[in-house]
């Protein structure tokens, strides 16, 4: 009991430290013997501790010659991780990530809108976005990638950081079953690129009601955009149950950059 409660403290000291910018993202960790020495530890018992922090995402522990561990800042995805396994556990289908974000990313859009420093910050980095995806309209699942990126952006833009934290975990949820969805298709199953332009459109008058600061317009408008963007991959996929392999997937895409 004395082992876990000590390796319990030193990991509480670290994870404020995490937390607070005393030790920054990406950034490595003193070495091991320098931080037992400092709070006078055994090797067990430190090490236990940096499990605690590497099961909660705060750092990662690289094995070997280049060993030692990396700071991460938690993110939407940490939480989306979490969130994820929670919902897997009680048999959840991704239609009801689908229903909870018709709830809340129509409020970042709506809070977009309200930013005074929307023209710089917020309508630019859609704006971008937008004409990425256009330019690659033909390509369904390059489209739906810049899509995703779209939606999230709205999120993680919205000037809230409860409200980004929130919808971003269930936008990372989504986009998984989405992404999943464009490149398993059945075969001969496709969108044409005339309906994809109709929802790109859709895209482009959100921007403008942001750029505009008309809130309830944004609103408005991402929620009518959400219910028939949803409609295509849950039409297929009407029942698809949150799965553990999924989630831990898509956290080790978003967490390393690369494809899950």
């Amino acid at each position: 009991m004395r082992f876990a409660r000590l390796a319990e403290q030193v990991a509480d000291d670290l994870r404020s430290r995490l937390l607070v910018g005393d030790l920054v993202d990406a950034t490595e960790l003193p070495i091991e013997e320098s931080l037992r020495s400092q709070y006078g530890v055994s090797k067990p018992t430190f090490r236990e501790a940096m499990r605690v922090l590497e099961a909660e995402g705060l750092i990662t522990i690289r094995r070997g010659a280049i060993g030692g561990a990396v700071v991460h800042r938690l993110e939407a995805e940490h939480v989306a991780y979490t969130l994820g396994m929670a919902l897997a556990g009680r048999g959840v289908d991704i239609s009801d990530v689908a229903q909870a974000l018709q709830e809340v990313e129509p409020a970042c859009a709506a809070a977009c809108a309200l930013r005074a420093d929307r023209a710089q910050v917020v309508v630019p980095v859609l704006t971008e976005l937008h004409e990425q995806a256009v330019a690659v309209v033909d390509n369904l699942v390059a489209v739906t990638t810049l899509s995703r990126k779209f939606h999230e952006a709205i999120v993680d833009l919205c000037g809230n950081q409860s409200l980004s934290m929130l919808a971003g975990a269930l936008e990372s949820l989504w986009s998984s079953h989405e992404s999943a969805w464009a490149n398993r298709r059945p075969e001969g199953l496709d969108i044409p690129p005339s309906e994809r332009l109709d929802v790109l459109g859709e895209h482009r008058r959100l921007i403008d009601s942001i750029a505009d600061g008309d809130a309830d317009a944004a609103r408005s408008l991402a929620l009518r955009h959400l219910i028939s963007s949803q409609n295509y991959p849950t039409a297929e996929w009407p029942e698809v149950l949150i799965s553990p392999a999924s989630v831990r997937a898509r956290f080790i895409e978003t967490s390393t950059g690369s494809p899950g």
